[in-house]
């Protein structure tokens, strides 16, 4: 399906435009596709077997929960204009769709053509996951996804749910036909969830925590990137920046639901793990938008991490606490119920798991 420019909407209110209005007009097809491959220092890479090009860092779009619409605008234009051309975002970040609304008018006068879109749904069924698409179409202004993922996966039975008879997958299958979906992807944060996913349908993208800590504490990670890559899926590296839970009694130097790294040259030496690891695509940077600007900066500089820099890495992740372990090793037996991380992120839905 060829990626379309979107029509303006004449008239109403500046809130109901569709994004992307302001695409540069009379370029012929060539031209934009060549646009679209221009960087301005930030790196792109082919994402799995798409052939389509995205940035090695995307956007938070759960960083919106933290801020005011004028400052949501301009992160997101700064985004754009240094590079960034994969935004992720989700029904469930912040309230009653806090983000995608402010994405949707941040997005405004952004050339749409020239913008990789992501969004999710945690619905497992078909009718379900529907109205969340529906929805998330409305309030992101937008016609499609060019990503479109199901969401926050734990356990092999909702990937069951998801893609048996009356499942998301059925909603998901149906809207590439109408154009409203042109990839599929998921994102999981167990190990037999993701790998559940992965056997069960041809998946483009795969949204999995790869980080550090996790990954040298207890190989977190390492069975879900070697099938992904067998099978030609890219993986889009979330919590790549995690420094892992929060110790007992340690003081928060920032309210969020895990420790991450904070100085440039932590940051630079996480984002290049992250990015080292094969088929890794992007990373995903916590939400805030201090701690993008680092992760960009860790991007523009890219090279791949080395022996020094890995046994530094192996050293701070003995010194830190993995974030996945519990979740990993109830799911590991059997446990199918859904584990309540939610409740440590006070700007997102108590009962949903924060990506």
């Amino acid at each position: 399906m060829k990626r379309r420019s979107f029509l303006k909407t004449v008239g109403g209110m500046a809130g109901t435009c569709v994004f992307g209005a302001q695409t540069l007009r009379g370029l012929d097809a060539v031209a934009s596709e060549s646009m679209r491959q221009v960087t301005v220092g930030l790196p792109r890479r082919v994402l799995g077997r798409t052939g389509e090009r995205i940035s090695v860092v995307g956007f938070p779009g759960l960083a919106l929960t933290h801020y005011d619409q004028a400052t949501c605008t301009t992160g997101l234009h700064k985004a754009f204009d240094q590079g960034m051309n994969y935004f992720d975002v989700a029904p469930a970040y912040g309230r009653d769709g806090d983000c995608e609304i402010k994405m949707g008018i941040g997005m405004q006068g952004i050339d749409r053509s020239g913008v990789f879109l992501a969004c999710k749904t945690k619905m497992r069924d078909k009718e379900g996951a529907r109205l969340e698409l529906e929805r998330s179409l409305k309030r992101l202004k937008t016609d499609h996804f060019d990503l479109y993922q199901m969401h926050a996966i734990f356990t092999p039975e909702e990937v069951k749910q998801a893609l048996g008879p009356g499942g998301a997958i059925e909603t998901f299958l149906k809207a590439k036909e109408e154009g409203k979906i042109r990839y599929f992807g998921f994102s999981a944060h167990t190990t037999k969830g993701a790998l559940a996913a992965l056997k069960g349908f041809r998946f483009d993208t795969a949204m999995f925590p790869i980080s550090f800590v996790d990954y040298y504490r207890m190989d977190f990670g390492k069975p879900v990137l070697e099938l992904a890559a067998q099978q030609g899926v890219a993986v889009l590296a979330i919590k790549a920046m995690s420094k892992g839970a929060w110790p007992p009694g340690a003081e928060r130097t920032r309210q969020w639901w895990y420790r991450t790294t904070e100085t440039q040259d932590e940051v630079n030496l996480a984002v290049r793990f992250a990015l080292s690891q094969k088929p890794v695509v992007a990373a995903i940077p916590p939400s805030f938008l201090d701690l993008l600007d680092k992760a960009v900066e860790a991007g523009r500089g890219f090279q791949p991490i080395t022996r020094a820099e890995t046994a530094r890495l192996r050293a701070m992740a003995d010194e830190s606490l993995s974030l996945f372990r519990g979740a990993e090793e109830r799911v590991a037996l059997g446990d199918s119920q859904r584990p309540s991380f939610g409740r440590h992120c006070p700007h997102h839905e108590s009962s949903s798991y924060p990506v």
